[in-house]
C-alpha cells in the first residue's frame, strides 16, 4: 500500500468509478450489504469489476455474512480484499481470511479510547483495521452515514498491523484527518455524495485533490 492510499467506498456506476480512477484513487468499495443504500447485486458488479481492471483495488463491503454471499461477491467483483464492517470477532475474521485467501479489512467502531484498543485483538487475523465513527445505537446502517469521531483517540494506537480512517470524511476535512492523525489510508462515502448513495464526480476529484496535497 503506498504512504498514503485512498479508498473511495459505496460505488455503484461506472461514472463514479470512472472519477474515482481519474483522481488516483487507491480502492474503491463495492458494497454487498442489502439495507444500504450503496448495495450493488450479484448482478451489476461484474460489470464494475471488469471496468476497474486492474487500475484501482476491489474491495468487498460485507456486514456479518455468511460464506455463500462472501463465496458470490468475490467471485462478481473479482475483490482484491474483504471488508468486514459488522460484530465480526477476531476468530471469525480469521475465517475468513484462511478460507477465501484474501486479505482482509477489519472494521472497528470508535467513539472512546477503549474502541482504539479493540484492534490489539485482531492481530493476525485481520490484514487491515479501519477506524470508523460509532453510528447511533439501533441504526440499520454500520457506516456510511458522515459521522466523525475525535482523531486525537488514534493517537493511543501502537498496533503492528496497518490501519485507515473512516467516518465523515469531506473534500472540506480531510486535510485536518490527516494533519491530527497522519492516517495510512483515508476512506470515504457519504462525504463525496450529493444525495444518499449518489456519488459526486467533483467530490471524488475534490477530496482525492486535497488528500493527495497534504
Amino acid at each position: 500500500m503506498p504512504d498514503r492510499a485512498i479508498k473511495i467506498c459505496g460505488i455503484s456506476t461506472p461514472e463514479a468509478l470512472d472519477a474515482a480512477i481519474a483522481a488516483r484513487a487507491d480502492h474503491f468499495g463495492l458494497v454487498f450489504f442489502a439495507p444500504s443504500p450503496r448495495n450493488v447485486s450479484l448482478r451489476d458488479a461484474p460489470a464494475l469489476a471488469a471496468r476497474a481492471g486492474t487500475r484501482i483495488g476491489k474491495v468487498g463491503l460485507f456486514v456479518d455474512a455468511d460464506d455463500a454471499l462472501l463465496a458470490q461477491a468475490i467471485t462478481a467483483g473479482q475483490l482484491d480484499a474483504v471488508q468486514l464492517h459488522g460484530s465480526e470477532t477476531p476468530t471469525r475474521t480469521a475465517e475468513v481470511k484462511a478460507r477465501f485467501n484474501l486479505p482482509v479489512w477489519k472494521a472497528l467502531a470508535v467513539s472512546a479510547a477503549g474502541d482504539v484498543q479493540r484492534a490489539d485483538a485482531y492481530q493476525g487475523a485481520a490484514d487491515f483495521i479501519l477506524f470508523d465513527a460509532r453510528t447511533p445505537k439501533g441504526s440499520a446502517l454500520p457506516g456510511g452515514m458522515g459521522l466523525t469521531f475525535d482523531w486525537s483517540l488514534l493517537s493511543a494506537y501502537r498496533g503492528a498491523t496497518p490501519w485507515g480512517l473512516a467516518g465523515g470524511l469531506t473534500p472540506d476535512n480531510v486535510g485536518e484527518a490527516i494533519r491530527i492523525t497522519n492516517a495510512p489510508l483515508l476512506d470515504t462515502s457519504s462525504g463525496v455524495e450529493s444525495a444518499l448513495g449518489v456519488k459526486d464526480v467533483d467530490r471524488i476529484a475534490a477530496f482525492c485533490k486535497a488528500a493527495h496535497e497534504v
